[in-house]
């Protein structure tokens, strides 16, 4: 049965909706809820400006976690470890507000902390709180914790990353690249979007003229990027069906497969369906699978906001596809997502080591399944948001070694910059390229 979030239900005597919102979506995030779900269930319900509010703390604790964690560390009689978690995320909260939140008066941030703590854990739990914070907001002059000497603790604690995944990153591009990767990853993601049924310069002056400031896409020019602050769907554009969101990192995946114009196309993993849109402007007919039901009838409600005619969404499993063959078949695997931080700042504690045994398994069964979907000279297409090789060239390797039916083949020439290509496969980098990371290869099937 499902749960229905209002704002009585949101609603604590003494506490905003805003910050009873904030820890309810911490608490499922331990129960392993994704963060862009967990936040549409407890934050719908609030309005825009304090959902905006609720954004910037939730996203903002996740890039800084290691940071917080050693100063309250150090403030917190035997550390962190030995406390409830959901208290230890209220005191990130907390100190996320004195710290990095100008707009909050410690005042404000201490007390409805307290008061927080103090309803869903006792007044044992609210005068440790209590006490903590007011600690940092007397030493907020002199807090910084101590540099740990050892450089990869330190580049965890100063980016709030695993020290495990830096070292893979430093293993593989040096510390340089990888300092510049973890900054990134702690930008605030901006918002582009893609035009549907109308032209760039269309849309432009739609935006424009709603007051929205808006930007040119280097990798991908006919996108636009939006300044910050936006109430998306507030416009009257996105009522309309005039354009819908897409990292450029997405439509550069699209964009590569070049499918052909009057093509067929299986999108095997399609939601939440942009890339599934993109490749719809030039084939006759899109075939949008995923294996969730609520999954395709987001793409359901998405693809009828925009009108879309030549999409088809169905419940499918990749694993075990029941549909014929295609012209062109897309698989965007599932992933670990490291190419996503900087959007999703949740991955990054999500992460698990046995993930890169677990999801390389699952990427073959679906690549396996996908190519003898491929009718013989059609075009298998297979991308992650992954920048790990163990789930984008080891998998194309040992596929095509297998495989001696297919073969690389690089799109034409002009169709997506050649900053992206990598002898012939899609590769953007997030401290190369200021987008998400995206792998992609294009394998074509003999005739």
């Amino acid at each position: 049965m499902m749960v229905v979030v209002t704002k009585k239900l949101l609603s604590m005597p003494g506490v905003t909706d805003s910050r009873a919102a904030a820890a309810m979506v911490l608490a499922d995030l331990r129960n392993g809820a994704m963060l862009d779900a967990a936040f549409e269930r407890y934050v719908a319900p609030l309005d825009a400006r304090d959902r905006r509010w609720v954004q910037e703390l939730l996203w903002g604790m996740l890039r800084t976690r290691n940071r917080l964690d050693a100063m309250l560390a150090e403030r917190v009689r035997g550390g962190i470890a030995k406390i409830d978690v959901d208290v230890t995320d209220l005191l990130r909260l907390g100190a996320y507000q004195l710290l990095s939140m100008g707009s909050v008066p410690a005042y404000a941030a201490i007390g409805q902390t307290v008061e927080l703590t103090k309803r869903r854990h006792g007044i044992g739990a609210s005068k440790l709180v209590n006490a903590v914070l007011r600690r940092i907001d007397r030493e907020r002059d002199t807090i910084e914790p101590p540099v740990p000497d050892e450089p990869l603790e330190a580049l965890a604690q100063q980016y709030s990353h695993p020290r495990w995944v830096i070292a893979r990153w430093a293993d593989r591009w040096g510390m340089e690249d990888t300092e510049r990767l973890l900054a990134v990853n702690n930008e605030p993601a901006s918002i582009s979007v893609r035009p549907y049924g109308v032209n760039r310069e269309q849309l432009d002056g739609m935006l424009t003229g709603a007051g929205v400031t808006t930007h040119e896409v280097p990798l991908v020019p006919d996108s636009i990027r939006l300044g910050p602050g936006v109430a998306l769907t507030e416009l009257g554009a996105f009522k309309q069906g005039l354009f819908f969101v897409q990292d450029p990192a997405a439509t550069l995946v699209a964009q590569y497969a070049d499918v052909p114009d009057g093509s067929v196309v299986i999108d095997l993993c399609a939601a939440p369906g942009g890339k599934a849109l993109e490749l719809s402007r030039r084939a006759r007919l899109v075939v949008a699978a995923d294996a969730k039901m609520a999954r395709v009838e987001r793409m359901l409600t998405g693809f009828g906001r925009l009108d879309a005619t030549n999409l088809i969404p169905i419940v499918c499993d990749a694993r075990h596809p029941a549909i014929g063959e295609a012209d062109v078949v897309v698989i965007d695997v599932p992933c670990t997502g490291t190419g996503t931080f900087r959007r999703h700042p949740d991955a990054r504690w999500r992460l698990r080591v046995s993930d890169f045994a677990v999801l390389p398994a699952l990427q073959r069964e679906i690549l396996l399944a996908a190519a003898a979907m491929v009718k013989p000279g059609g075009l298998l297409v297979y991308s992650t948001c992954s920048l790990e090789l163990e789930e984008n060239d080891d998998q194309i390797e040992s596929f095509l070694a297998t495989h001696k039916e297919f073969t690389l083949e690089p799109p034409p020439a002009g169709t997506v910059p050649d900053s992206v290509l990598d002898h012939g496969l899609l590769r953007v980098l997030p401290q190369q390229h200021g987008t998400d990371g995206a792998f992609a290869a294009r394998l074509r099937r003999t005739a």
